[in-house]
Parts: structure tokens; sequence; C-alpha cells
């Protein structure tokens, strides 16, 4: 089971609404006009897609890297605690098993391919993650065990809620919107759009999938990606 790490196609609708909103900075210096960037993403028949990991990058602006985080994905209940991690490139990713059992963790993504032989309790030391992409995690122990690190250069980045939105201060200025979720059919092209925050103190883009999602490839346990 390898799901696509590619993104996928949309339509979308984009409106700025509300008044514009100026930070002055203290120092005398140009205005930083900023505003709330909102996505909301559905399925072809309108549902909220909770749990899709958006980013948004600056068109306008030379590329700015976010910092690398330290970040924790533990094993419990014979399952990944989160079962789904956005980081930022450069990042380390601790492995800790709380579990009575011990696992082996593994990856053939080709972001990051590494093994973790098995073991319990002390975690080996935290692995780095320094290529963008989608890493699909598993255990050679225990099949139905699954998660995804996505490793972005994107400087802004976050997961849909239950409503199927996320959202996001950002500079004014245009920018190229992405989503990825799990279970996105492998056939579709680019799912990417830009859009351009004005005047207004809020954008929204609305971002509904052409095709259905692929049927879940794990039906015995609840994921933070299912909806």
């Amino acid at each position: 089971m390898r799901p696509s790490t590619r993104p996928h196609r949309i339509s979308c609708a984009t409106r700025g609404v509300g008044g514009a909103l100026a930070l002055l900075a203290l120092t005398g210096a140009e205005p930083l006009w900023a505003a709330t960037l909102v996505i909301s993403v559905q399925t072809p028949d309108g549902r909220a897609l909770s749990g899709a990991v958006v980013t948004a990058r600056p068109l306008d602006t030379p590329p700015r890297r976010p910092a690398p985080v330290h970040a924790v994905m533990d094993q419990v209940s014979r399952a990944f605690a989160p079962d789904l991690l956005v980081i930022a490139v450069g990042s380390t990713v601790a492995f800790p098993n709380s579990d009575s059992v011990s696992h082996q963790i593994y990856s053939f993504s080709a972001a990051k391919r590494f093994q973790l032989p098995l073991y319990r309790g002390k975690p080996y030391p935290p692995v780095q993650f320094d290529q963008t992409g989608v890493i699909t995690l598993g255990c050679n122990i225990h099949d139905d065990m699954l998660a995804y690190l996505l490793v972005t250069d994107a400087p802004y980045f976050g997961r849909t809620d239950a409503r199927g939105a996320w959202s996001v201060d950002v500079p004014r200025g245009r920018y190229q919107v992405s989503i990825w979720h799990p279970r996105l059919r492998e056939s579709d092209t680019d799912l990417q759009r830009e859009l351009t925050v004005g005047d207004a103190d809020r954008a929204d883009l609305q971002l509904r999938l052409l095709k259905s999602l692929q049927p879940a490839p794990i039906t015995d346990r609840p994921h933070s990606w299912d909806y």
C-alpha cells in the first residue's frame, strides 16, 4: 500500500471580505500589511474534509524556509501517536515506544528511507528529515500500523479541522496553496491554486475535490485523516 505523494486537482472559488488591517512598526518603518487566509476543503459531495494538509507559499517575496523543530511520534496501543505529522524540512522526529510490545519502524519512501530495528522502551536517537516529501511509516511486526510524515519547506502549513477549514495570518500578496490527504486519488493532476490576499482583512479559498477519496487502507481503527 503506497498512497500517492502527488498533489491533486481541485475546483476553487475565492472571495475577500472585511476592512483593511494595518500593522505599523513602532520603529517608524513602512507599514506591514497582514490579513487572515482561510482555506476550506470539501469532498465532491460538499462534505467537509478534515485532516487534510494545507501549505501556502508566497509568490511575491523571496522564499523563506520555516524553522526546523524537534517532534515526537510515539507508539501507543499498537498505533502511531500522532499518525500524521507536518514538519519543516530539517526537523528531527523521535520515535519512542510506549507500548507493552516491541515495534520495528521503517520507511521505504524516497524522501527518507530508514529503519529502527526491533525495540521497546528507550528509543533510538531522533531521525532527521532533510528532504521535502511525503513519508509513509509502518511496522515490520504489526501490518495494521500506519502513519505519515509530510516534510515541507513552505513557510505556512497546517491541517484542516472538523469543519474542513484551516487559517493563518499572512502578509498581503500572492500565494500558491496546495493540499494533500492520504486518500486522494492517484489519477488526479496537480491540486494547487494561486490566491491573492488583497486589501480586505480576510481572503477565503474554497477547494472542492473532483474525485472521491480512495477507500481507507485500514478499517479496523480510526485515523486522524478519516472524516
